[in-house]
């Protein structure tokens, strides 16, 4: 017989945040213990909303299947004393099976002969194993859990009642005080207390008391309001779609509703009227169909459509307050001048250890300064770089970016041009905060990129340089998505600049200043295997494989945009059989380098033309070699590398390396060494795992 199993979990609002990620551990979590309990089952449908999380089972058997299962005991040898009779050890393995030493059979497994009894467990009716369905309940976890009463238990919110049945009848546990039952609460306004005749009524009892149990049911409820509304008033919601299931976890009934605020405030910049009314109200913001934003606002009310104009102007209340403080601070933000917002900095810790606000300022302007000279950008670049960086963080003691924190940058760019600022200089002080996030947008101008590294290298190294190393999960300061910001707009930009030397030159710079509170070695091995670790993450994006990356990055990082070339050159070139010799040879020479160390090449002492020949041709090709790396040309410096292929292989069959005459050997092993060092500098490619493919 098939049946219907529910669990519906009732709650105090719970944080909408909450809802998505409790939903999914409940969903895992039911399937795994059906099946650790084997009872069978057809699928399992979840729901949620503000004040419950809930799941129904369909198609579940009556019972487990009947279980039988043959056990292994001990060899033939042992189970038999010296007379034939049983041992004790076969009376006790048949017993600990349930069985007796009459069911004990012999069978044979790989030449020795071990006792084995059939065990027969008869399955369980279903109904008797679900009130262990509880340690489920209180297995999900919360990112925040409180307690209640005088109750122990921490959980999310608190718990009102339990609903719990297979088919019509009630499921018997109790959480706390609250036991098991067969009835549920509707809407908090609109609906009451609601029997569930049985598991299969569930979602269509919530229904008629006015609640859209089915997360994806009230979503799509929500967006074609909103499409209608759009096609009805010829406006273009701005529809984002974190803020739309954010708004589908707050609401069990959702009603789609419109109101207007005074085009007055349209002169303060659209992105703080938008997080005004994004993050702090909930509502959609309103565009002509020509982009342009407009004095209009969308929201979604947990209820009926009964009333509504009386919900829209108490909501254009609350906002217009909003507004009226957003308007306020933009015009009170524009009051003094820049100076004056800088000399604040100096009254704004930064971090304890690494001095206020303004001496970051002061560190980020002089590495902007250093890259811009690497990167020969010229007097007139170098010199808004500069600026950009001297002004990057005067915007954070504004009253608008003290309100909305979102907005940093973003108002810096605004109140930057407003104040008469280079148009770069302004783009570059909100460029400098990107990517906000893994795979965000990366500054579009030279004077933000050089400026967002600058700054990026200045968090990263002084918070690990003190002992902030991001552990786990835990990354309070957004290192890690820095990390891989600064080596993405390497990247992007195609700039040769080598990681490691970047980081080296900071280091120094705080070790100078004897800023940080670890040794020098212990911070620079852990910032460069920090970042090493961040490029084989963005190797492994770029769908490198595992070998690969840990060939490409066995000297470092190096200039990332040439060493994912590298990487996508070896990719193909690993499935390539016709250049599997080539690899042999250079692998060769990588194994025996190892035994020395560089030193200088005596000509004089080679004995055979394949020595000579051998280190003639490195020779004229390694200046071309070195040359191709630097014009960031792999496949070319690989072609080069590959000349040596048949060289070295006649090397190899014609010369013994490890000669007894000490100077021989030396003169030999210095030779490969020279070149393995050539090698290295393209990548380890004794780490590729050479492979054919058929």
């Amino acid at each position: 017989m098939s049946n219907t199993v529910l669990f519906e979990l009732g709650l105090e609002e719970l944080p909408a945040r909450f809802i998505d990620d409790a939903i999914e551990q409940l969903t895992k979590s039911t399937e795994a213990w059906l099946n650790d309990r084997r009872i069978p089952y057809e699928s399992v449908k979840s729901y949620s909303t503000p004040r419950r999380l809930a799941v129904q089972i369909f198609g579940v058997a009556d019972k487990q299947p009947d279980l039988e299962e043959e056990a292994k005991g001990p060899a033939k040898k042992i189970a038999l004393d010296e007379n034939g009779e049983w041992s004790k050890a076969a009376i006790g393995f048949s017993k600990g099976q349930g069985q007796s030493v009459d069911e004990i059979y012999f069978k044979e497994i790989k030449g020795v002969e071990y006792v084995h009894v059939k065990k027969f467990t008869p399955g369980q009716s279903t109904v008797d194993l679900l009130a262990d369905f509880k340690a489920v309940l209180l297995s999900l976890n919360f990112p925040k859990n409180m307690r209640w009463g005088s109750f122990n238990l921490k959980y999310a919110r608190p718990i009102r009642w339990i609903a719990a049945l297979f088919n019509d009848q009630v499921i018997p546990f109790a959480i706390e005080n609250v036991s098991t039952d067969a009835y549920t609460y509707g809407h908090r306004f609109l609906g009451s207390k609601a029997d569930i005749k049985h598991a299969d009524q569930y979602e269509q009892v919530l229904k008629n008391e006015q609640v859209i149990a089915d997360k994806n049911k009230r979503k799509t409820m929500i967006e074609q309001q909103l499409s209608h509304l759009e096609q009805t008033r010829n406006w273009e919601i701005v529809k984002d779609d974190q803020l739309l299931n954010e708004i589908t976890h707050l609401v069990e009934y959702p009603t789609v509703f419109s109101g207007e605020f005074s085009s007055e405030f349209l002169e303060v910049p659209e992105e703080a009227l938008i997080t005004s009314m994004k993050e702090h109200q909930r509502y959609f913001p309103v565009r002509s169909t020509e982009g342009v934003l407009q004095p209009f606002f969308v929201a979604v009310r947990n209820g009926n459509d009964k009333h509504l104009e009386t919900v829209a102007r108490g909501n254009e209340k609350v906002l217009k307050a909003r507004l009226a403080d957003a308007q306020f601070f933009y015009f009170e933000d524009q009051k003094g001048s820049i100076d004056e917002k800088l000399k604040k900095l100096e009254r704004m810790v930064y971090q304890v250890e690494l001095g206020t606000l303004a001496d970051k300022v002061s560190r980020v302007k002089q590495f902007t300064e250093s890259i811009s000279r690497k990167l020969g950008l010229g007097e007139r670049v170098e010199k808004q770089a500069v600026r950009a960086a001297e002004i990057s963080k005067f915007d954070l003691v504004t009253h608008m970016v003290d309100e909305f924190s979102e907005l940093q940058g973003i108002m810096g760019e605004k109140y930057a041009r407003i104040y008469g600022e280079d148009e770069e200089v302004a783009a570059a002080i909100n460029e400098h905060y990107m990517p906000r996030q893994a795979n965000g947008q990366l500054p579009e101008s030279t004077v933000g990129a050089v400026v967002s590294i600058a700054d990026k290298l200045d968090t990263i190294v002084g918070s690990i340089a003190i002992g902030h190393t991001p552990t786990g999960s835990q990354d309070p300061y957004g290192l890690r998505r820095q990390a891989l910001g600064i080596i993405q707009i390497l990247k992007d930009r195609n700039w040769s600049l080598c990681v490691e030397d970047l980081l080296d030159e900071v280091i120094d710079f705080y070790f100078t200043k004897n800023l940080p509170t670890r040794k020098k070695e212990d911070v620079v091995q852990e910032v460069h295997d920090f970042f090493r670790t961040r490029a084989s993450y963005l190797l492994k994006d770029e769908g490198m494989a595992p070998d690969v990356i840990q060939s490409v990055l066995a000297q470092g990082i190096q200039v990332y945009s040439q060493t994912s070339a590298k990487a996508l050159i070896l990719m193909e070139k690993r499935n390539d059989n016709q250049f599997k010799s080539v690899h042999e040879a250079l692998g060769r020479v990588l194994n025996l380098a190892k035994k020395t160390e560089a030193a200088a090449i005596d000509p004089a002492l080679f004995e055979n033309k394949s020595e000579a020949a051998l280190y003639e041709l490195h020779r004229d090709i390694h200046e071309n070699y070195q040359q191709a790396l630097k014009e960031q040309s792999p496949e070319s410096a690989l072609n080069l590398l590959a000349q040596l292929s048949d060289p070295i292989h006649s090397f190899f069959d014609q010369t013994m390396v490890m000669a007894e005459d000490e100077q021989l050997r030396s003169n030999r092993l210095a030779l490969l060494k020279q070149i393995a060092s050539d090698i290295l500098d393209f990548a380890d490619l004794n780490a590729v795992q050479w492979k054919q493919q058929y």
